[in-house]
């Protein structure tokens, strides 16, 4: 059976098909996310923190560090760091360092930069996963030395020099060429972690489909393990957590193994708190005065003020039960506990009946 083994210094992940699903956090990475950039060129790590360890609370387990800043300030000053090369491999070196330390969980090390999967690599614990390869014949021959070098496992995704293709035929004959290149470099095929590419369900009614014929397709012939960028199939759509909880546990059963994505419900923020209260006051509802905000938010349906799990993660834990990798459904009744049963498991585990 193939098993992908990631890890840090004292963890192990393992990816299979006989696993329970694995989800490798994708929060910590400054695409997109403006604060954060922000922050991490004014060298404040903080965040990486916090989003490490939320992340780890709500499943994750791994957790890819992207490197991927724009720092514009900087540039300003110094046309060097209008250059990836120059601020990724550094700023890799800086956020694997800072999740190290306040985490033993695995890491996936993500860029797009050569210099900076090695910083990531030099500096990482364990054997991290590298995340990414692709069928382009020059990544293949940058980034398939690192990945026998360092002998790690490595994400393989599924376009080459031609782009992506929409046709399932085409990615799936990309997968084999990166799996039979790897073997070229003494790479063996559960070290390949393929991603067959997830398109948007919104765009290409067939996206779904085309994911689940690949996977099997991946599983039965090539024996690799499957990632995706899971929100990718709901983009553009309302209701994009019903969407992913339908898609995950689907991709699973025709084998899918793991899926970066985000595993924490993000909290509740002031704004939205405080419209809510008005709302509340205005519809002659009285708020007690000793009233926290997180029972607040819990007896009006809101949420919670602090990062939890988020629904994605119950459609994946509900799976790992159905495909019998979750023995007796003890992670389960895990999550499921409230934290008033968690308390009277404390005290002594189950009332016994009376007579």
């Amino acid at each position: 059976m193939t098993r992908t083994i990631i890890e840090s210094a004292t963890k192990t992940t393992i990816i299979g098909f006989d696993q329970p699903f694995t989800v490798i956090g994708e929060r910590i990475n400054p695409t997109g996310r403006k604060i954060l950039n922000e922050e991490l060129e004014n060298d404040d790590f903080s965040r990486v923190e916090r989003d490490a360890l939320a992340q780890v609370a709500a499943g994750a387990g791994v957790l890819d560090i992207n490197s991927g800043a724009v720092f514009s300030g900087k540039m300003a000053e110094d046309p060097r760091y209008a250059d990836n090369n120059f601020v990724e491999p550094d700023l890799m070196r800086k956020l694997v360092e800072t999740v190290q330390a306040v985490t033993d969980c695995p890491l996936c090390i993500d860029s797009s930069v050569p210099g900076a999967l090695e910083a990531g690599l030099a500096a990482a614990k364990g054997r991290p996963l590298l995340n990414s390869v692709t069928g382009e014949e020059e990544r293949l021959e940058l980034v398939l030395p690192l990945v026998a070098k360092y002998n790690v496992p490595v994400v393989a995704i599924s376009n080459d020099d031609t782009g992506i293709s929409e046709d399932p035929e085409v990615r799936f004959a990309v997968a084999k060429k990166i799996v039979e290149r790897a073997a070229d470099f003494g790479i063996p095929a559960h070290d390949i972690v393929v991603d067959p590419l997830v398109m948007p369900v919104g765009a290409m009614g067939s996206a779904g489909l085309q994911v689940f014929a690949l996977n099997r397709r991946l599983r039965d012939e090539l024996g690799v393990n499957t990632t995706c960028g899971a929100s990718n199939i709901s983009f553009g759509l309302p209701n994009r957590h019903g969407i992913n909880n339908a898609f995950l546990p689907m991709a699973m059963a025709t084998g899918m193994t793991s899926a970066i994505m985000n595993p924490v419900a993000l909290p509740v923020g002031p704004k939205k708190l405080a419209a809510k209260k008005a709302e509340v006051e205005a519809a002659g509802i009285v708020i007690p005065a000793d009233m926290d905000d997180e029972a607040f938010c819990k007896v009006f349906g809101l949420g919670s003020t602090l990062p939890r799990a988020g629904k994605e993660m119950e459609a994946i834990r509900a799976a790992n039960f159905l495909t019998d990798n979750d023995e007796g459904g003890a992670e389960w009744i895990k999550f499921n506990k409230s934290p008033e049963d968690a308390a009277a498991g404390g005290r002594g585990g189950r009332r016994r009946r009376r007579g």
